[in-house]
């Protein structure tokens, strides 16, 4: 009788056992949650508004095309850029320097004048880049790009003071003391670099110097800086350089990209690896604050004047929906740090390379040739859109804000890298039709909002969601886009709201709304008082 109990006793734990293996099996895994708590009485104070302080631009010559300037005035609408700056203002394509037959200077500012009028009736100001040299200037005939920038230091020195006074001067007069009193005046372009500056770094401080103090001559309140340098580069020795010899420096300027190899490849030849360091670019702007702050300088402004997730204009992150997701994480992982980070660039119309043949060729820019929205574009759309007050957040990547009508707005992304690793080049992977997997649910609550009834727009940019180099890819990725496909892609990715309700808010002041979110997704809530 003892060995029938025991073995019906076997035989119920094996039973319950097979049951509870089973319901575990059939169990299915928890839904990730990611929940975002704010308050609408919680305030930490003004929003900074450093990511559209300033935008880049190719070249000045460039600025003289029509459907460029169309571009811009269009971006600096939607997106609020105040500052543009871009190379070659100097170049021999801009007819600024010659000499006469003596040796004389002769000065043209036919070609500025119109492109500085046009940034003036948009409302946008220069950060002035001064570079490249005039040929009839320059020491040398080494050149950089399709548009052959003359890279030499000049033949000489004070006749190059003469020509930085006497534009300068002419600004002034043609702009008034007050206005050119609020532009950044930058010397050169990545000096580090041989591709960009002939010279040594001690002929880099030179051109500084003259640059600066001919600046200075016409109106000691304008602003100068420098180095520009390729991967915040010589940053200590500049300020130590200015400091020790009396050197006026007003900012530290200097650039940064995402990936991990090179500098210089405007064919993307060489190719490019997105960094799996979470901190690549942030990091170089929070040492670089760091930098200044133990320097014979702290006050210094900082301001990258160009950055973005890779550094050649063939990598096609940038047509991707990652970038979207990818400015985002940088811009909120960076913080008060910077005074600005000037996106690079605002237009595909930009030919270091040459022209471009491809609608789609991973052009720098938010539009591409033809003035479609790529997703970054609507990232800075929607920055652009947040209230000018942000409240207490403790989620590290989103921005939560209100504005002085009541109204609230919600910016929340997922930045996943999902690049496969170093044996995988950006020009192999991010050409693919890359669909997202899921992050989970999205839970955003607003506490003690004003009781009333409320308008809520939801805005998405993700996988096939305002993503136009997917809906390129859809197309069969023709060489050429005819007008009505332009019209398509434009069409099909014109950022309209995915959803739109009307919401009452309780006397209890709570507002809450669940989300399905998906890999580099961003999601931009505006709710609004009515």
């Amino acid at each position: 009788m003892k060995k029938v109990v025991i073995s019906l006793l076997l035989l119920l734990s094996g039973i319950t056992g097979t049951l509870v293996a089973q319901r575990i099996k059939e169990k299915k895994p928890a839904v990730p949650e990611r929940v975002i708590t704010t308050d609408f009485s919680k305030t930490a104070g003004r929003l900074n508004t450093m990511f559209n302080e300033c935008v880049g631009a190719g070249r000045a010559n460039e600025g003289l095309r029509a459907d460029w300037q169309q571009q811009l005035a269009y971006v600096r609408k939607e997106c609020g850029f105040r500052y543009i700056r871009m190379h070659g203002l100097l170049t021999d394509d801009m007819a600024v320097y010659t000499e006469d037959g003596k040796g004389n200077p002769v000065y043209n500012y036919m070609y500025i004048d119109v492109l500085f009028d046009f940034l003036h009736s948009i409302g946008m100001k220069p950060f002035v880049e001064l570079g490249f040299m005039p040929s009839a200037l320059a020491s040398g005939s080494k050149t950089i790009f399709w548009w052959r920038g003359n890279v030499t230091p000049p033949r000489d020195y004070e006749k190059w003071a003469a020509l930085v006074k006497d534009l300068t001067r002419h600004f002034t007069e043609r702009y008034g003391a007050d206005e050119v009193k609020t532009w950044y005046f930058e010397v050169w372009n990545e000096p580090n670099l041989n591709g960009f500056w002939a010279g040594s770094q001690s002929d880099y401080f030179k051109l500084y110097t003259y640059s600066a103090k001919a600046i200075k001559s016409v109106n000691p309140s304008y602003r100068v800086g420098g180095p520009g340098t390729a991967g915040a580069a010589w940053e200590p020795e500049m300020i130590a350089y200015c400091d020790k010899n009396n050197v006026p420096i007003d900012f530290i300027s200097t650039h940064a990209y995402g990936v991990k190899q090179g500098y210089l490849d405007e064919f993307g030849n060489s190719g490019t690896v997105l960094d799996k360091n979470p901190m690549s670019v942030s990091g170089d702007v929070l040492q670089s604050r760091k930098e200044i702050a133990g320097s014979a300088m702290p006050q210094l402004e900082l301001h990258y004047t160009e950055w973005s997730a890779s550094y050649t204009p063939a990598d096609p992150i940038h047509d991707s929906y990652h970038e979207a997701a990818y400015v985002l994480q940088k811009l909120k992982q960076v913080g008060n740090a910077a005074n600005s980070m000037s996106y690079w660039v605002f237009t595909d119309i930009f030919e270091e390379p040459g022209p471009r043949f491809t609608p789609f060729h991973g052009g720098f820019g938010m539009l591409n040739t033809q003035g479609i929205n790529k997703p970054v574009f609507y990232a800075y759309q929607f920055l652009n859109r947040l209230g000018n007050t942000e409240l207490v957040n403790t989620d590290t990547t989103s921005w939560v804000c209100r504005d002085s009508g009541g109204n609230i707005q919600a910016l929340v992304w997922d930045f996943t890298n999902t690049h496969p690793g170093d044996s995988v080049h950006n020009q192999q992977y991010y050409i693919r039709d890359l669909p997202s997997k899921s992050k989970g649910k999205l839970k955003i609550n607003i506490a003690n909002v004003p009781q009333g009834t409320y308008a809520l727009e939801i805005y998405k940019v993700g996988y096939r969601s305002n993503d136009a180099y997917s809906t390129y890819l859809s197309m069969g990725k023709p060489a050429q886009l005819n007008r009505q496909q332009v019209e398509q892609i434009k069409k099909q990715n014109d950022g309209s709201p995915v959803a739109r309700e009307i919401v009452a808010v309780n006397a209890d002041g709570s507002f809450a709304r669940e989300l399905e979110i998906r890999e580099n997704d961003v999601f931009f809530l505006n709710i609004i008082k009515l």
